[in-house]
């Protein structure tokens, strides 16, 4: 049989509050996923909304699994890691600097923290910056990964 596919979906809302949704139940992982969440983004967990097999998002029927996953967590970070990246080129044009030149500090690039920076992507009357591959970034601040294990 050949192995079937989970996935998770991240969003920072422009209130800086998240919704982790899951193609998966949670296995009793809700508050570990919000924990890793939480620590990658540097913001309290409490801010993380955790929906294991949202449906509304990833549909009935549709080739994903809805049994847990002990990858669920590197899943997670994986994602939370594409969040990041985005969050580096939004940060850079907050900041009219080089994307390059900024760090990860544990919550924030170049002193502005996650949430600023999911504000500043869903404004929408402003021009968001190129990302990596040369074209204008989209107003959102969220990723989805997509595993098998």
């Amino acid at each position: 049989m050949a192995s079937v596919y989970r996935a998770i979906y991240l969003r920072v809302h422009p209130t800086g509050k998240c919704t982790l949704s899951l193609s998966c139940d949670g296995g009793g992982q809700d508050a570990q996923l919000a924990q890793v969440v939480g620590d990658e983004l540097g913001m309290p967990s409490g801010d993380v909304k955790v929906v294991p097999q949202d449906l509304d998002r990833f549909g009935g029927g549709h080739g994903y699994v809805t049994q847990s996953s002990p990858g669920l967590q590197d899943a997670t970070r994986k994602t939370c890691a594409k969040i990041k990246d985005k969050a580096r080129y939004l940060a850079g044009g907050m900041l009219g600097t080089s994307p390059q030149s900024l760090s990860w500090n544990g919550d924030n690039f170049g002193g502005k923290r996650i949430e600023e920076i999911a504000l500043y992507a869903h404004g929408g009357a402003i021009e968001l910056p190129l990302g990596p591959d040369g074209r204008q970034l989209e107003g959102s601040l969220d990723a989805q990964t997509t595993f098998r294990n």
